[in-house]
């Protein structure tokens, strides 16, 4: 069977590899819009490796390119071993990677227990060793952390979702109230007594959200902020700074 033009030759070698007896079914799959990450199996992200399935979402380059920004951030404000919690960790990437790359001790939380399972799994692949909690990303936080980082859900119900994420991907994991902004305002009205001084919060964002999470921080928080843009000049990302 010849590679069909939608799959690189890398994803390739390794379906090939994977799905010797059934490669053609394989692919059918994938051009129905199923996951090829969750047929390979695996993705890559800041040098770790992490098991992904229909449990959790996929790791994508914006989240590795925010978790990117928040390890420069902490290179340079930080001298000490940081504490760091992941709000949603899913698959484990954010925390995996920033205990990978930080000298931190790293929280994670679900309320998922499938994808805490993996997440595990997940952290024992890349040798690092991370406290993971089951419990709503909203509940109380025992600790106080240097750096609290979210993900969280942040379509709006009737926000567009492309017809593949929609179908087979974690909907706990992609939707939130409040026009998308749920999450957001109730990790910053309930976590930032847990951020030290001095403390980083960052989030990935929805790229039309910006506008109304400013208006929200300027009436509910006297603290530094600033958003950035991913690597396609999009506004993705929110950091509030306890300085």
């Amino acid at each position: 069977m010849n590679r069909p033009q939608n799959i690189n030759i890398k994803d390739w070698q390794i379906l090939k590899e994977k799905y010797p007896n059934n490669l053609e079914e394989i692919v059918s799959k994938i051009e129905s819009g199923y996951p090829i990450q969750y047929l390979i199996g695996n993705v890559e992200f800041l040098d770790c490796l992490i098991d992904v399935d229909d449990r959790v979402l996929i790791p994508r380059f914006e989240t590795e390119y925010l978790v990117s920004l928040v390890i420069d951030y902490a290179k340079k404000h930080f001298n000490h071993k940081i504490s760091t919690i992941d709000l949603g960790t899913g698959s484990g990437c954010i925390a995996i990677a920033l205990k990978k790359h930080l000298n931190s001790q790293v929280t994670a939380v679900d309320i998922s227990l499938d994808a805490l399972d993996l997440a595990r799994k997940n952290a024992q692949k890349n040798n690092v060793e991370i406290e993971f909690i089951h419990q709503d990303m909203l509940s109380d936080l025992k600790d106080n952390y240097d750096i609290i980082i979210s993900n969280p859900p942040y379509i709006p119900h009737d926000g567009y979702v492309e017809d593949n994420v929609l179908k087979y991907e974690p909907h706990l994991a992609l939707f939130a109230e409040d026009n998308g902004l749920y999450f957001y305002k109730q990790i910053i009205n309930k976590h930032l007594k847990n951020l030290n001084k001095p403390g980083l919060m960052a989030f990935e964002i929805g790229d039309n959200e910006s506008s109304d999470l400013q208006k929200f921080l300027d009436a509910n928080t006297n603290l530094k902020y600033e958003f950035a843009s991913d690597l396609t000049g999009r506004t993705r990302y929110l950091f509030i700074f306890n300085e």
